[in-house]
């Protein structure tokens, strides 16, 4: 067992196992609003079965060698878990991303694992199997450290953490931390070397927390209605400053939209709308009520147009 061979390694593990615990646990908020709302509203799957996968891999590479029990045991709980919300996603999920769901599933998960067994079963044996194995468990890990290489792109973007979470950056750095050393101290080139990207990849995001976490996401949509039923509609482009609830903290400017088309017989509109032009001015920062199906647009970054009355 790892505990007789170096007890180090064994507290390194252990601490693994308690931090990587509590990773798996991070999508439970967005499954149980699955559940409160019976609907996907969009998310993917793709990386919870990819984390299934991943974590089948490490079990079988673990299952082959003697001091790494302690790999067996939090893969083995990722399982369960990422079972579980692939589960409730089939469940909840549109026919459509169902559908595409359970072709992955079987493609991955299945067949790609019953490959990998049989390949590695036949084709290598001894040490060479451990090694095979242990290079497509460095793939994946790669694979999947590379993932928040969109966020942070996405943060640099927008400068805003939003989409980042500090806690789950943390402990997915932590994570990494500790899996490094374990693999390190028993000399396992296959755990620690993936745990090094994934180290450097958490201390950057780190870095981008510090930077642009007293920012938030600005967004300004540009775009102007093209045509209006009178030349009296106004509409005012929205400066979104903070995103906690429909009801959303605007600075308002109201600027005049003319007409996509005025009948030219119509003397009285285009004076009317002439006189609106004129008439701009600033207001001073008002709350605009914005509706759950508008709100949940902004969270997602799609611009968003909002009316208001004068």
């Amino acid at each position: 067992m790892t505990s007789a061979h170096s007890p180090l390694a064994f507290a390194f593990g252990v601490l693994g196992n308690i931090v990587s615990f509590i990773v798996f646990l991070a999508p439970v908020p967005t499954f149980y609003r699955v559940y409160k709302k019976k609907s996907t509203e969009g998310f993917q799957s793709i990386p919870y079965i990819f984390a299934l996968f991943s974590a089948t891999i490490w079990i079988y590479y673990a299952s082959l060698k003697s001091d790494e029990m302690l790999l067996i045991t939090i893969n083995g709980f990722g399982c369960v878990i990422e079972t579980i919300y692939i589960a409730m996603y089939i469940t909840y999920a549109p026919k459509k991303a169902r559908v595409n769901t359970l072709r992955l599933l079987l493609l991955v998960n299945l067949g790609g694992f019953c490959l990998i067994l049989l390949l590695s079963h036949f084709l290598t044996q001894g040490p060479t199997r451990v090694k095979v194995l242990g290079w497509v468990c460095v793939a994946f890990s790669v694979s999947v450290f590379a993932a928040p290489l969109s966020i942070m792109r996405l943060v640099i973007r927008t400068k805003s953490v939003e989409f980042m979470p500090f806690s789950l950056s943390f402990f997915l750095t932590l994570s990494a931390i500790m899996w490094l050393f374990y693999g390190l101290l028993l000399k396992d080139l296959y755990v620690a070397a993936p745990n090094i990207l994934g180290f450097s990849f958490g201390v950057v995001q780190m870095i981008l927390y510090a930077v642009y976490r007293n920012k938030k996401t600005v967004l300004v949509d540009e775009k102007k209605l093209a045509e209006h039923k009178t030349a009296d509609d106004i509409v005012k482009q929205i400066n979104i400053m903070v995103l906690p609830s429909p009801e959303v903290q605007v600075q308002v400017k109201e600027e005049a939209v003319s007409p996509a088309r005025v009948d030219s017989s119509d003397e009285s509109s285009r004076d009317h709308e002439q006189n609106v032009h004129d008439q701009q001015r600033e207001h001073v920062p008002q709350p605009c009520h914005v509706d759950a199906q508008g709100a949940d647009l902004i969270s997602k970054q799609v611009p968003v147009l909002v009316q208001c009355e004068v």
